[in-house]
């Protein structure tokens, strides 16, 4: 039985292991024949723990040990939340697939003696704790009355900081996370999109390959989820083009409606007191998968997607762009080099 090696993150119950067994349970029920083994290895996001993820300046800081696995052959696939690829991978690396996405809201969680509340209930100058720039810039214009910390760990650490120590009223996830460890029963509250955007790919998995091992892409291929895939393209197209990163507060809310995709992209400072914000549409056709038959190969951010057609790929693709470039000639640039200069100097 021919064997495929899937990477990921080390530790037992964490999210990065529960996603990767989820993509692998899907792959073996669509390939009875092949056998699937899980390795999992340290990345240099999960040792540096006491410092923001901002302020690390490292685009690939949870996914780096495992691309070199990948290069090495040691591993033949890797599993991914989304958000944290960076929209230009490395040369010889592509996402190969991108699942349905899940939620890709934000998720509120509260400390036990505050459920029931909401962010807005909150008494005057509670501590709110999230890694994120793009969170506390938003939540801080839309509810002054808070204070925002950096805390960092994974879920379980994160839920255990809030619940012991009494340093957190709430703490902020992404929604997508909570639901696949199994504990939506701790959300206090969901996040809307005119309370705070989420990030570029959120709540989507992507599963990263070689991008010359046509074996594993067409292996991989049948998990893309068609209006995923063209949501996540303009999400990131959208991101390149700014130039965003951890760095800075970049955020976007997408939908497809009716051979519609709507796109909606937002910069803020860092305090959240400056922000632009802009929505655009365009036609495309979500196809049924496997409509045409295979294209040629060309990545876009990142992506290899042969059973999509090329022509709404790239449609998304220009989507994005077109979005970036109205806000960049709206000013957005001058916003995001304050937001990364104040970041860097922290």
């Amino acid at each position: 039985m021919r064997v495929i090696r899937v990477g990921t993150r080390k530790s037992q119950v964490s999210l990065a292991r529960i996603q990767t067994d989820s993509v692998v349970a899907t792959l073996k029920a669509l390939y009875p024949g092949l056998q699937f083994e899980i390795i999992a290895m340290s990345t240099t996001g999960d040792k540096i723990l006491d410092t923001a993820l901002s302020k690390i300046g490292e685009k690939s800081l949870f996914t780096k040990e495992l691309e070199l696995a990948l290069e090495r052959n040691e591993v033949d696939l890797v599993v991914h939340s989304l958000k944290d690829l960076p929209t230009v991978l490395p040369p010889g690396f592509t996402i190969g697939a991108i699942c349905k996405r899940e939620s890709p809201y934000d998720a509120v969680v509260f400390h036990p003696k505050f459920v029931g509340k909401t962010l807005e209930t909150l008494p005057e100058k509670s501590v709110v704790g999230t890694s994120s720039l793009r969170r506390a810039a938003q939540l801080q214009r839309k509810f002054p009355h808070l204070e925002f910390k950096s805390i960092r760990g994974n879920l379980n650490t994160r839920l255990r900081k809030l619940d012991e120590l009494q340093e957190f009223s709430a703490i902020i996830l992404a929604a997508a996370g909570l639901q696949r460890m199994g504990w939506q029963n701790r959300v206090g509250q969901i996040l809307h999109p005119e309370e705070c955007m989420y990030a570029v790919g959120q709540g989507a998995l992507g599963v990263e390959v070689r991008a010359k091992d046509q074996d594993i892409l067409d292996l991989v291929g049948v998990l893309h989820d068609p209006e995923t895939l063209l949501r996540c393209i303009a999400e990131r197209a959208f991101l390149r083009h700014l130039e965003g990163g951890c760095s800075v507060p970049v955020a976007v809310h997408t939908a497809m409606k009716d051979g519609q995709l709507y796109l909606t992209g937002g910069v803020w400072s860092l305090n959240g007191a400056d922000s632009m914000q802009e929505t655009m549409q365009a036609t495309i056709h979500v196809p049924a998968q496997h409509e045409d038959g295979p294209e040629d190969d060309p990545q876009l951010v990142g992506i290899t997607a042969r059973n999509i057609p090329q022509q709404a790929q790239l449609a998304a693709e220009s989507l994005g762009i077109s979005l970036a470039t109205l806000l960049l000639n709206k000013g957005a640039k001058n916003i995001l080099d304050v937001a990364r200069q104040l970041n860097d100097a922290h």
